[in-house]
């Protein structure tokens, strides 16, 4: 899906989306561990008051999500969503242009988006998401990928996931772990990723 297309596709209340960007000419958006943490303490500033997330993957230089817009929005609210959106972006880049001396923009626009539009499709996106890192190399297990929902969704730590609704997919931590044991097929998997399927 290249990106002419996505910006035809809004983002509506009460619809779950696999959201995903990446660095700029594959530039690397996190380059210390602590980038990791101040992104999703940004993205808890700045997306959680418009989505409810489900499940992420932070990689070195792109990211997934899985969310939903928030219903409490009106159709023509969506502006302030693409704000939130914008904010959150913007925020995280002049962190890391202060931070590491660089100039310019940090992430490709627009943003991927996907709308998710069946249960099938819903349980291939948690499990592709988590694989990501293992897809691309990063590690030979996903499950060593310390920048992921996965650890915390088997957890009963407090969490601002919706990891009850996202178990219930699975039908409990059983089945969300039975899922996550396959092996990537990406001819599968290939009409839920969008373009990061390289």
């Amino acid at each position: 899906m290249d990106a002419a297309m996505q910006k035809t596709i809004p983002l509506q209340p009460g619809v779950v989306y696999h959201i995903y960007n990446r660095g700029i000419n594959g530039e690397d958006i996190f380059r210390e561990e602590r980038n990791y943490a101040y992104f999703l303490t940004l993205y808890a500033r700045h997306i959680e008051p418009v989505a409810d997330t489900f499940a992420y993957c932070q990689l070195r230089n792109h990211f997934h999500l899985l969310l939903r817009i928030k219903e409490t929005f009106e159709v023509s609210e969506t502006s302030k969503v693409y704000q939130q959106f914008s904010n959150f972006f913007n925020a995280y880049a002049k962190s890391i242009n202060k931070a590491f001396q660089r100039t310019g923009s940090l992430f490709q626009h627009p943003f991927g988006r996907i709308p998710v539009a069946s249960d099938r499709y819903f349980m291939r996106l948690v499990y592709y998401i988590h694989f990501n890192p293992q897809k691309h190399g990063f590690v030979p297990d996903f499950r060593e990928w310390p920048y992921s929902s996965d650890h915390t969704l088997l957890t009963d730590k407090p969490t601002r996931l919706k990891r009850d609704q996202v178990l219930d997919w699975f039908d409990g931590c059983n089945g969300f772990v039975e899922v996550h044991r396959m092996l990537a097929d990406a001819h599968e998997i290939r009409e839920f990723v969008g373009d990061d399927d390289d």
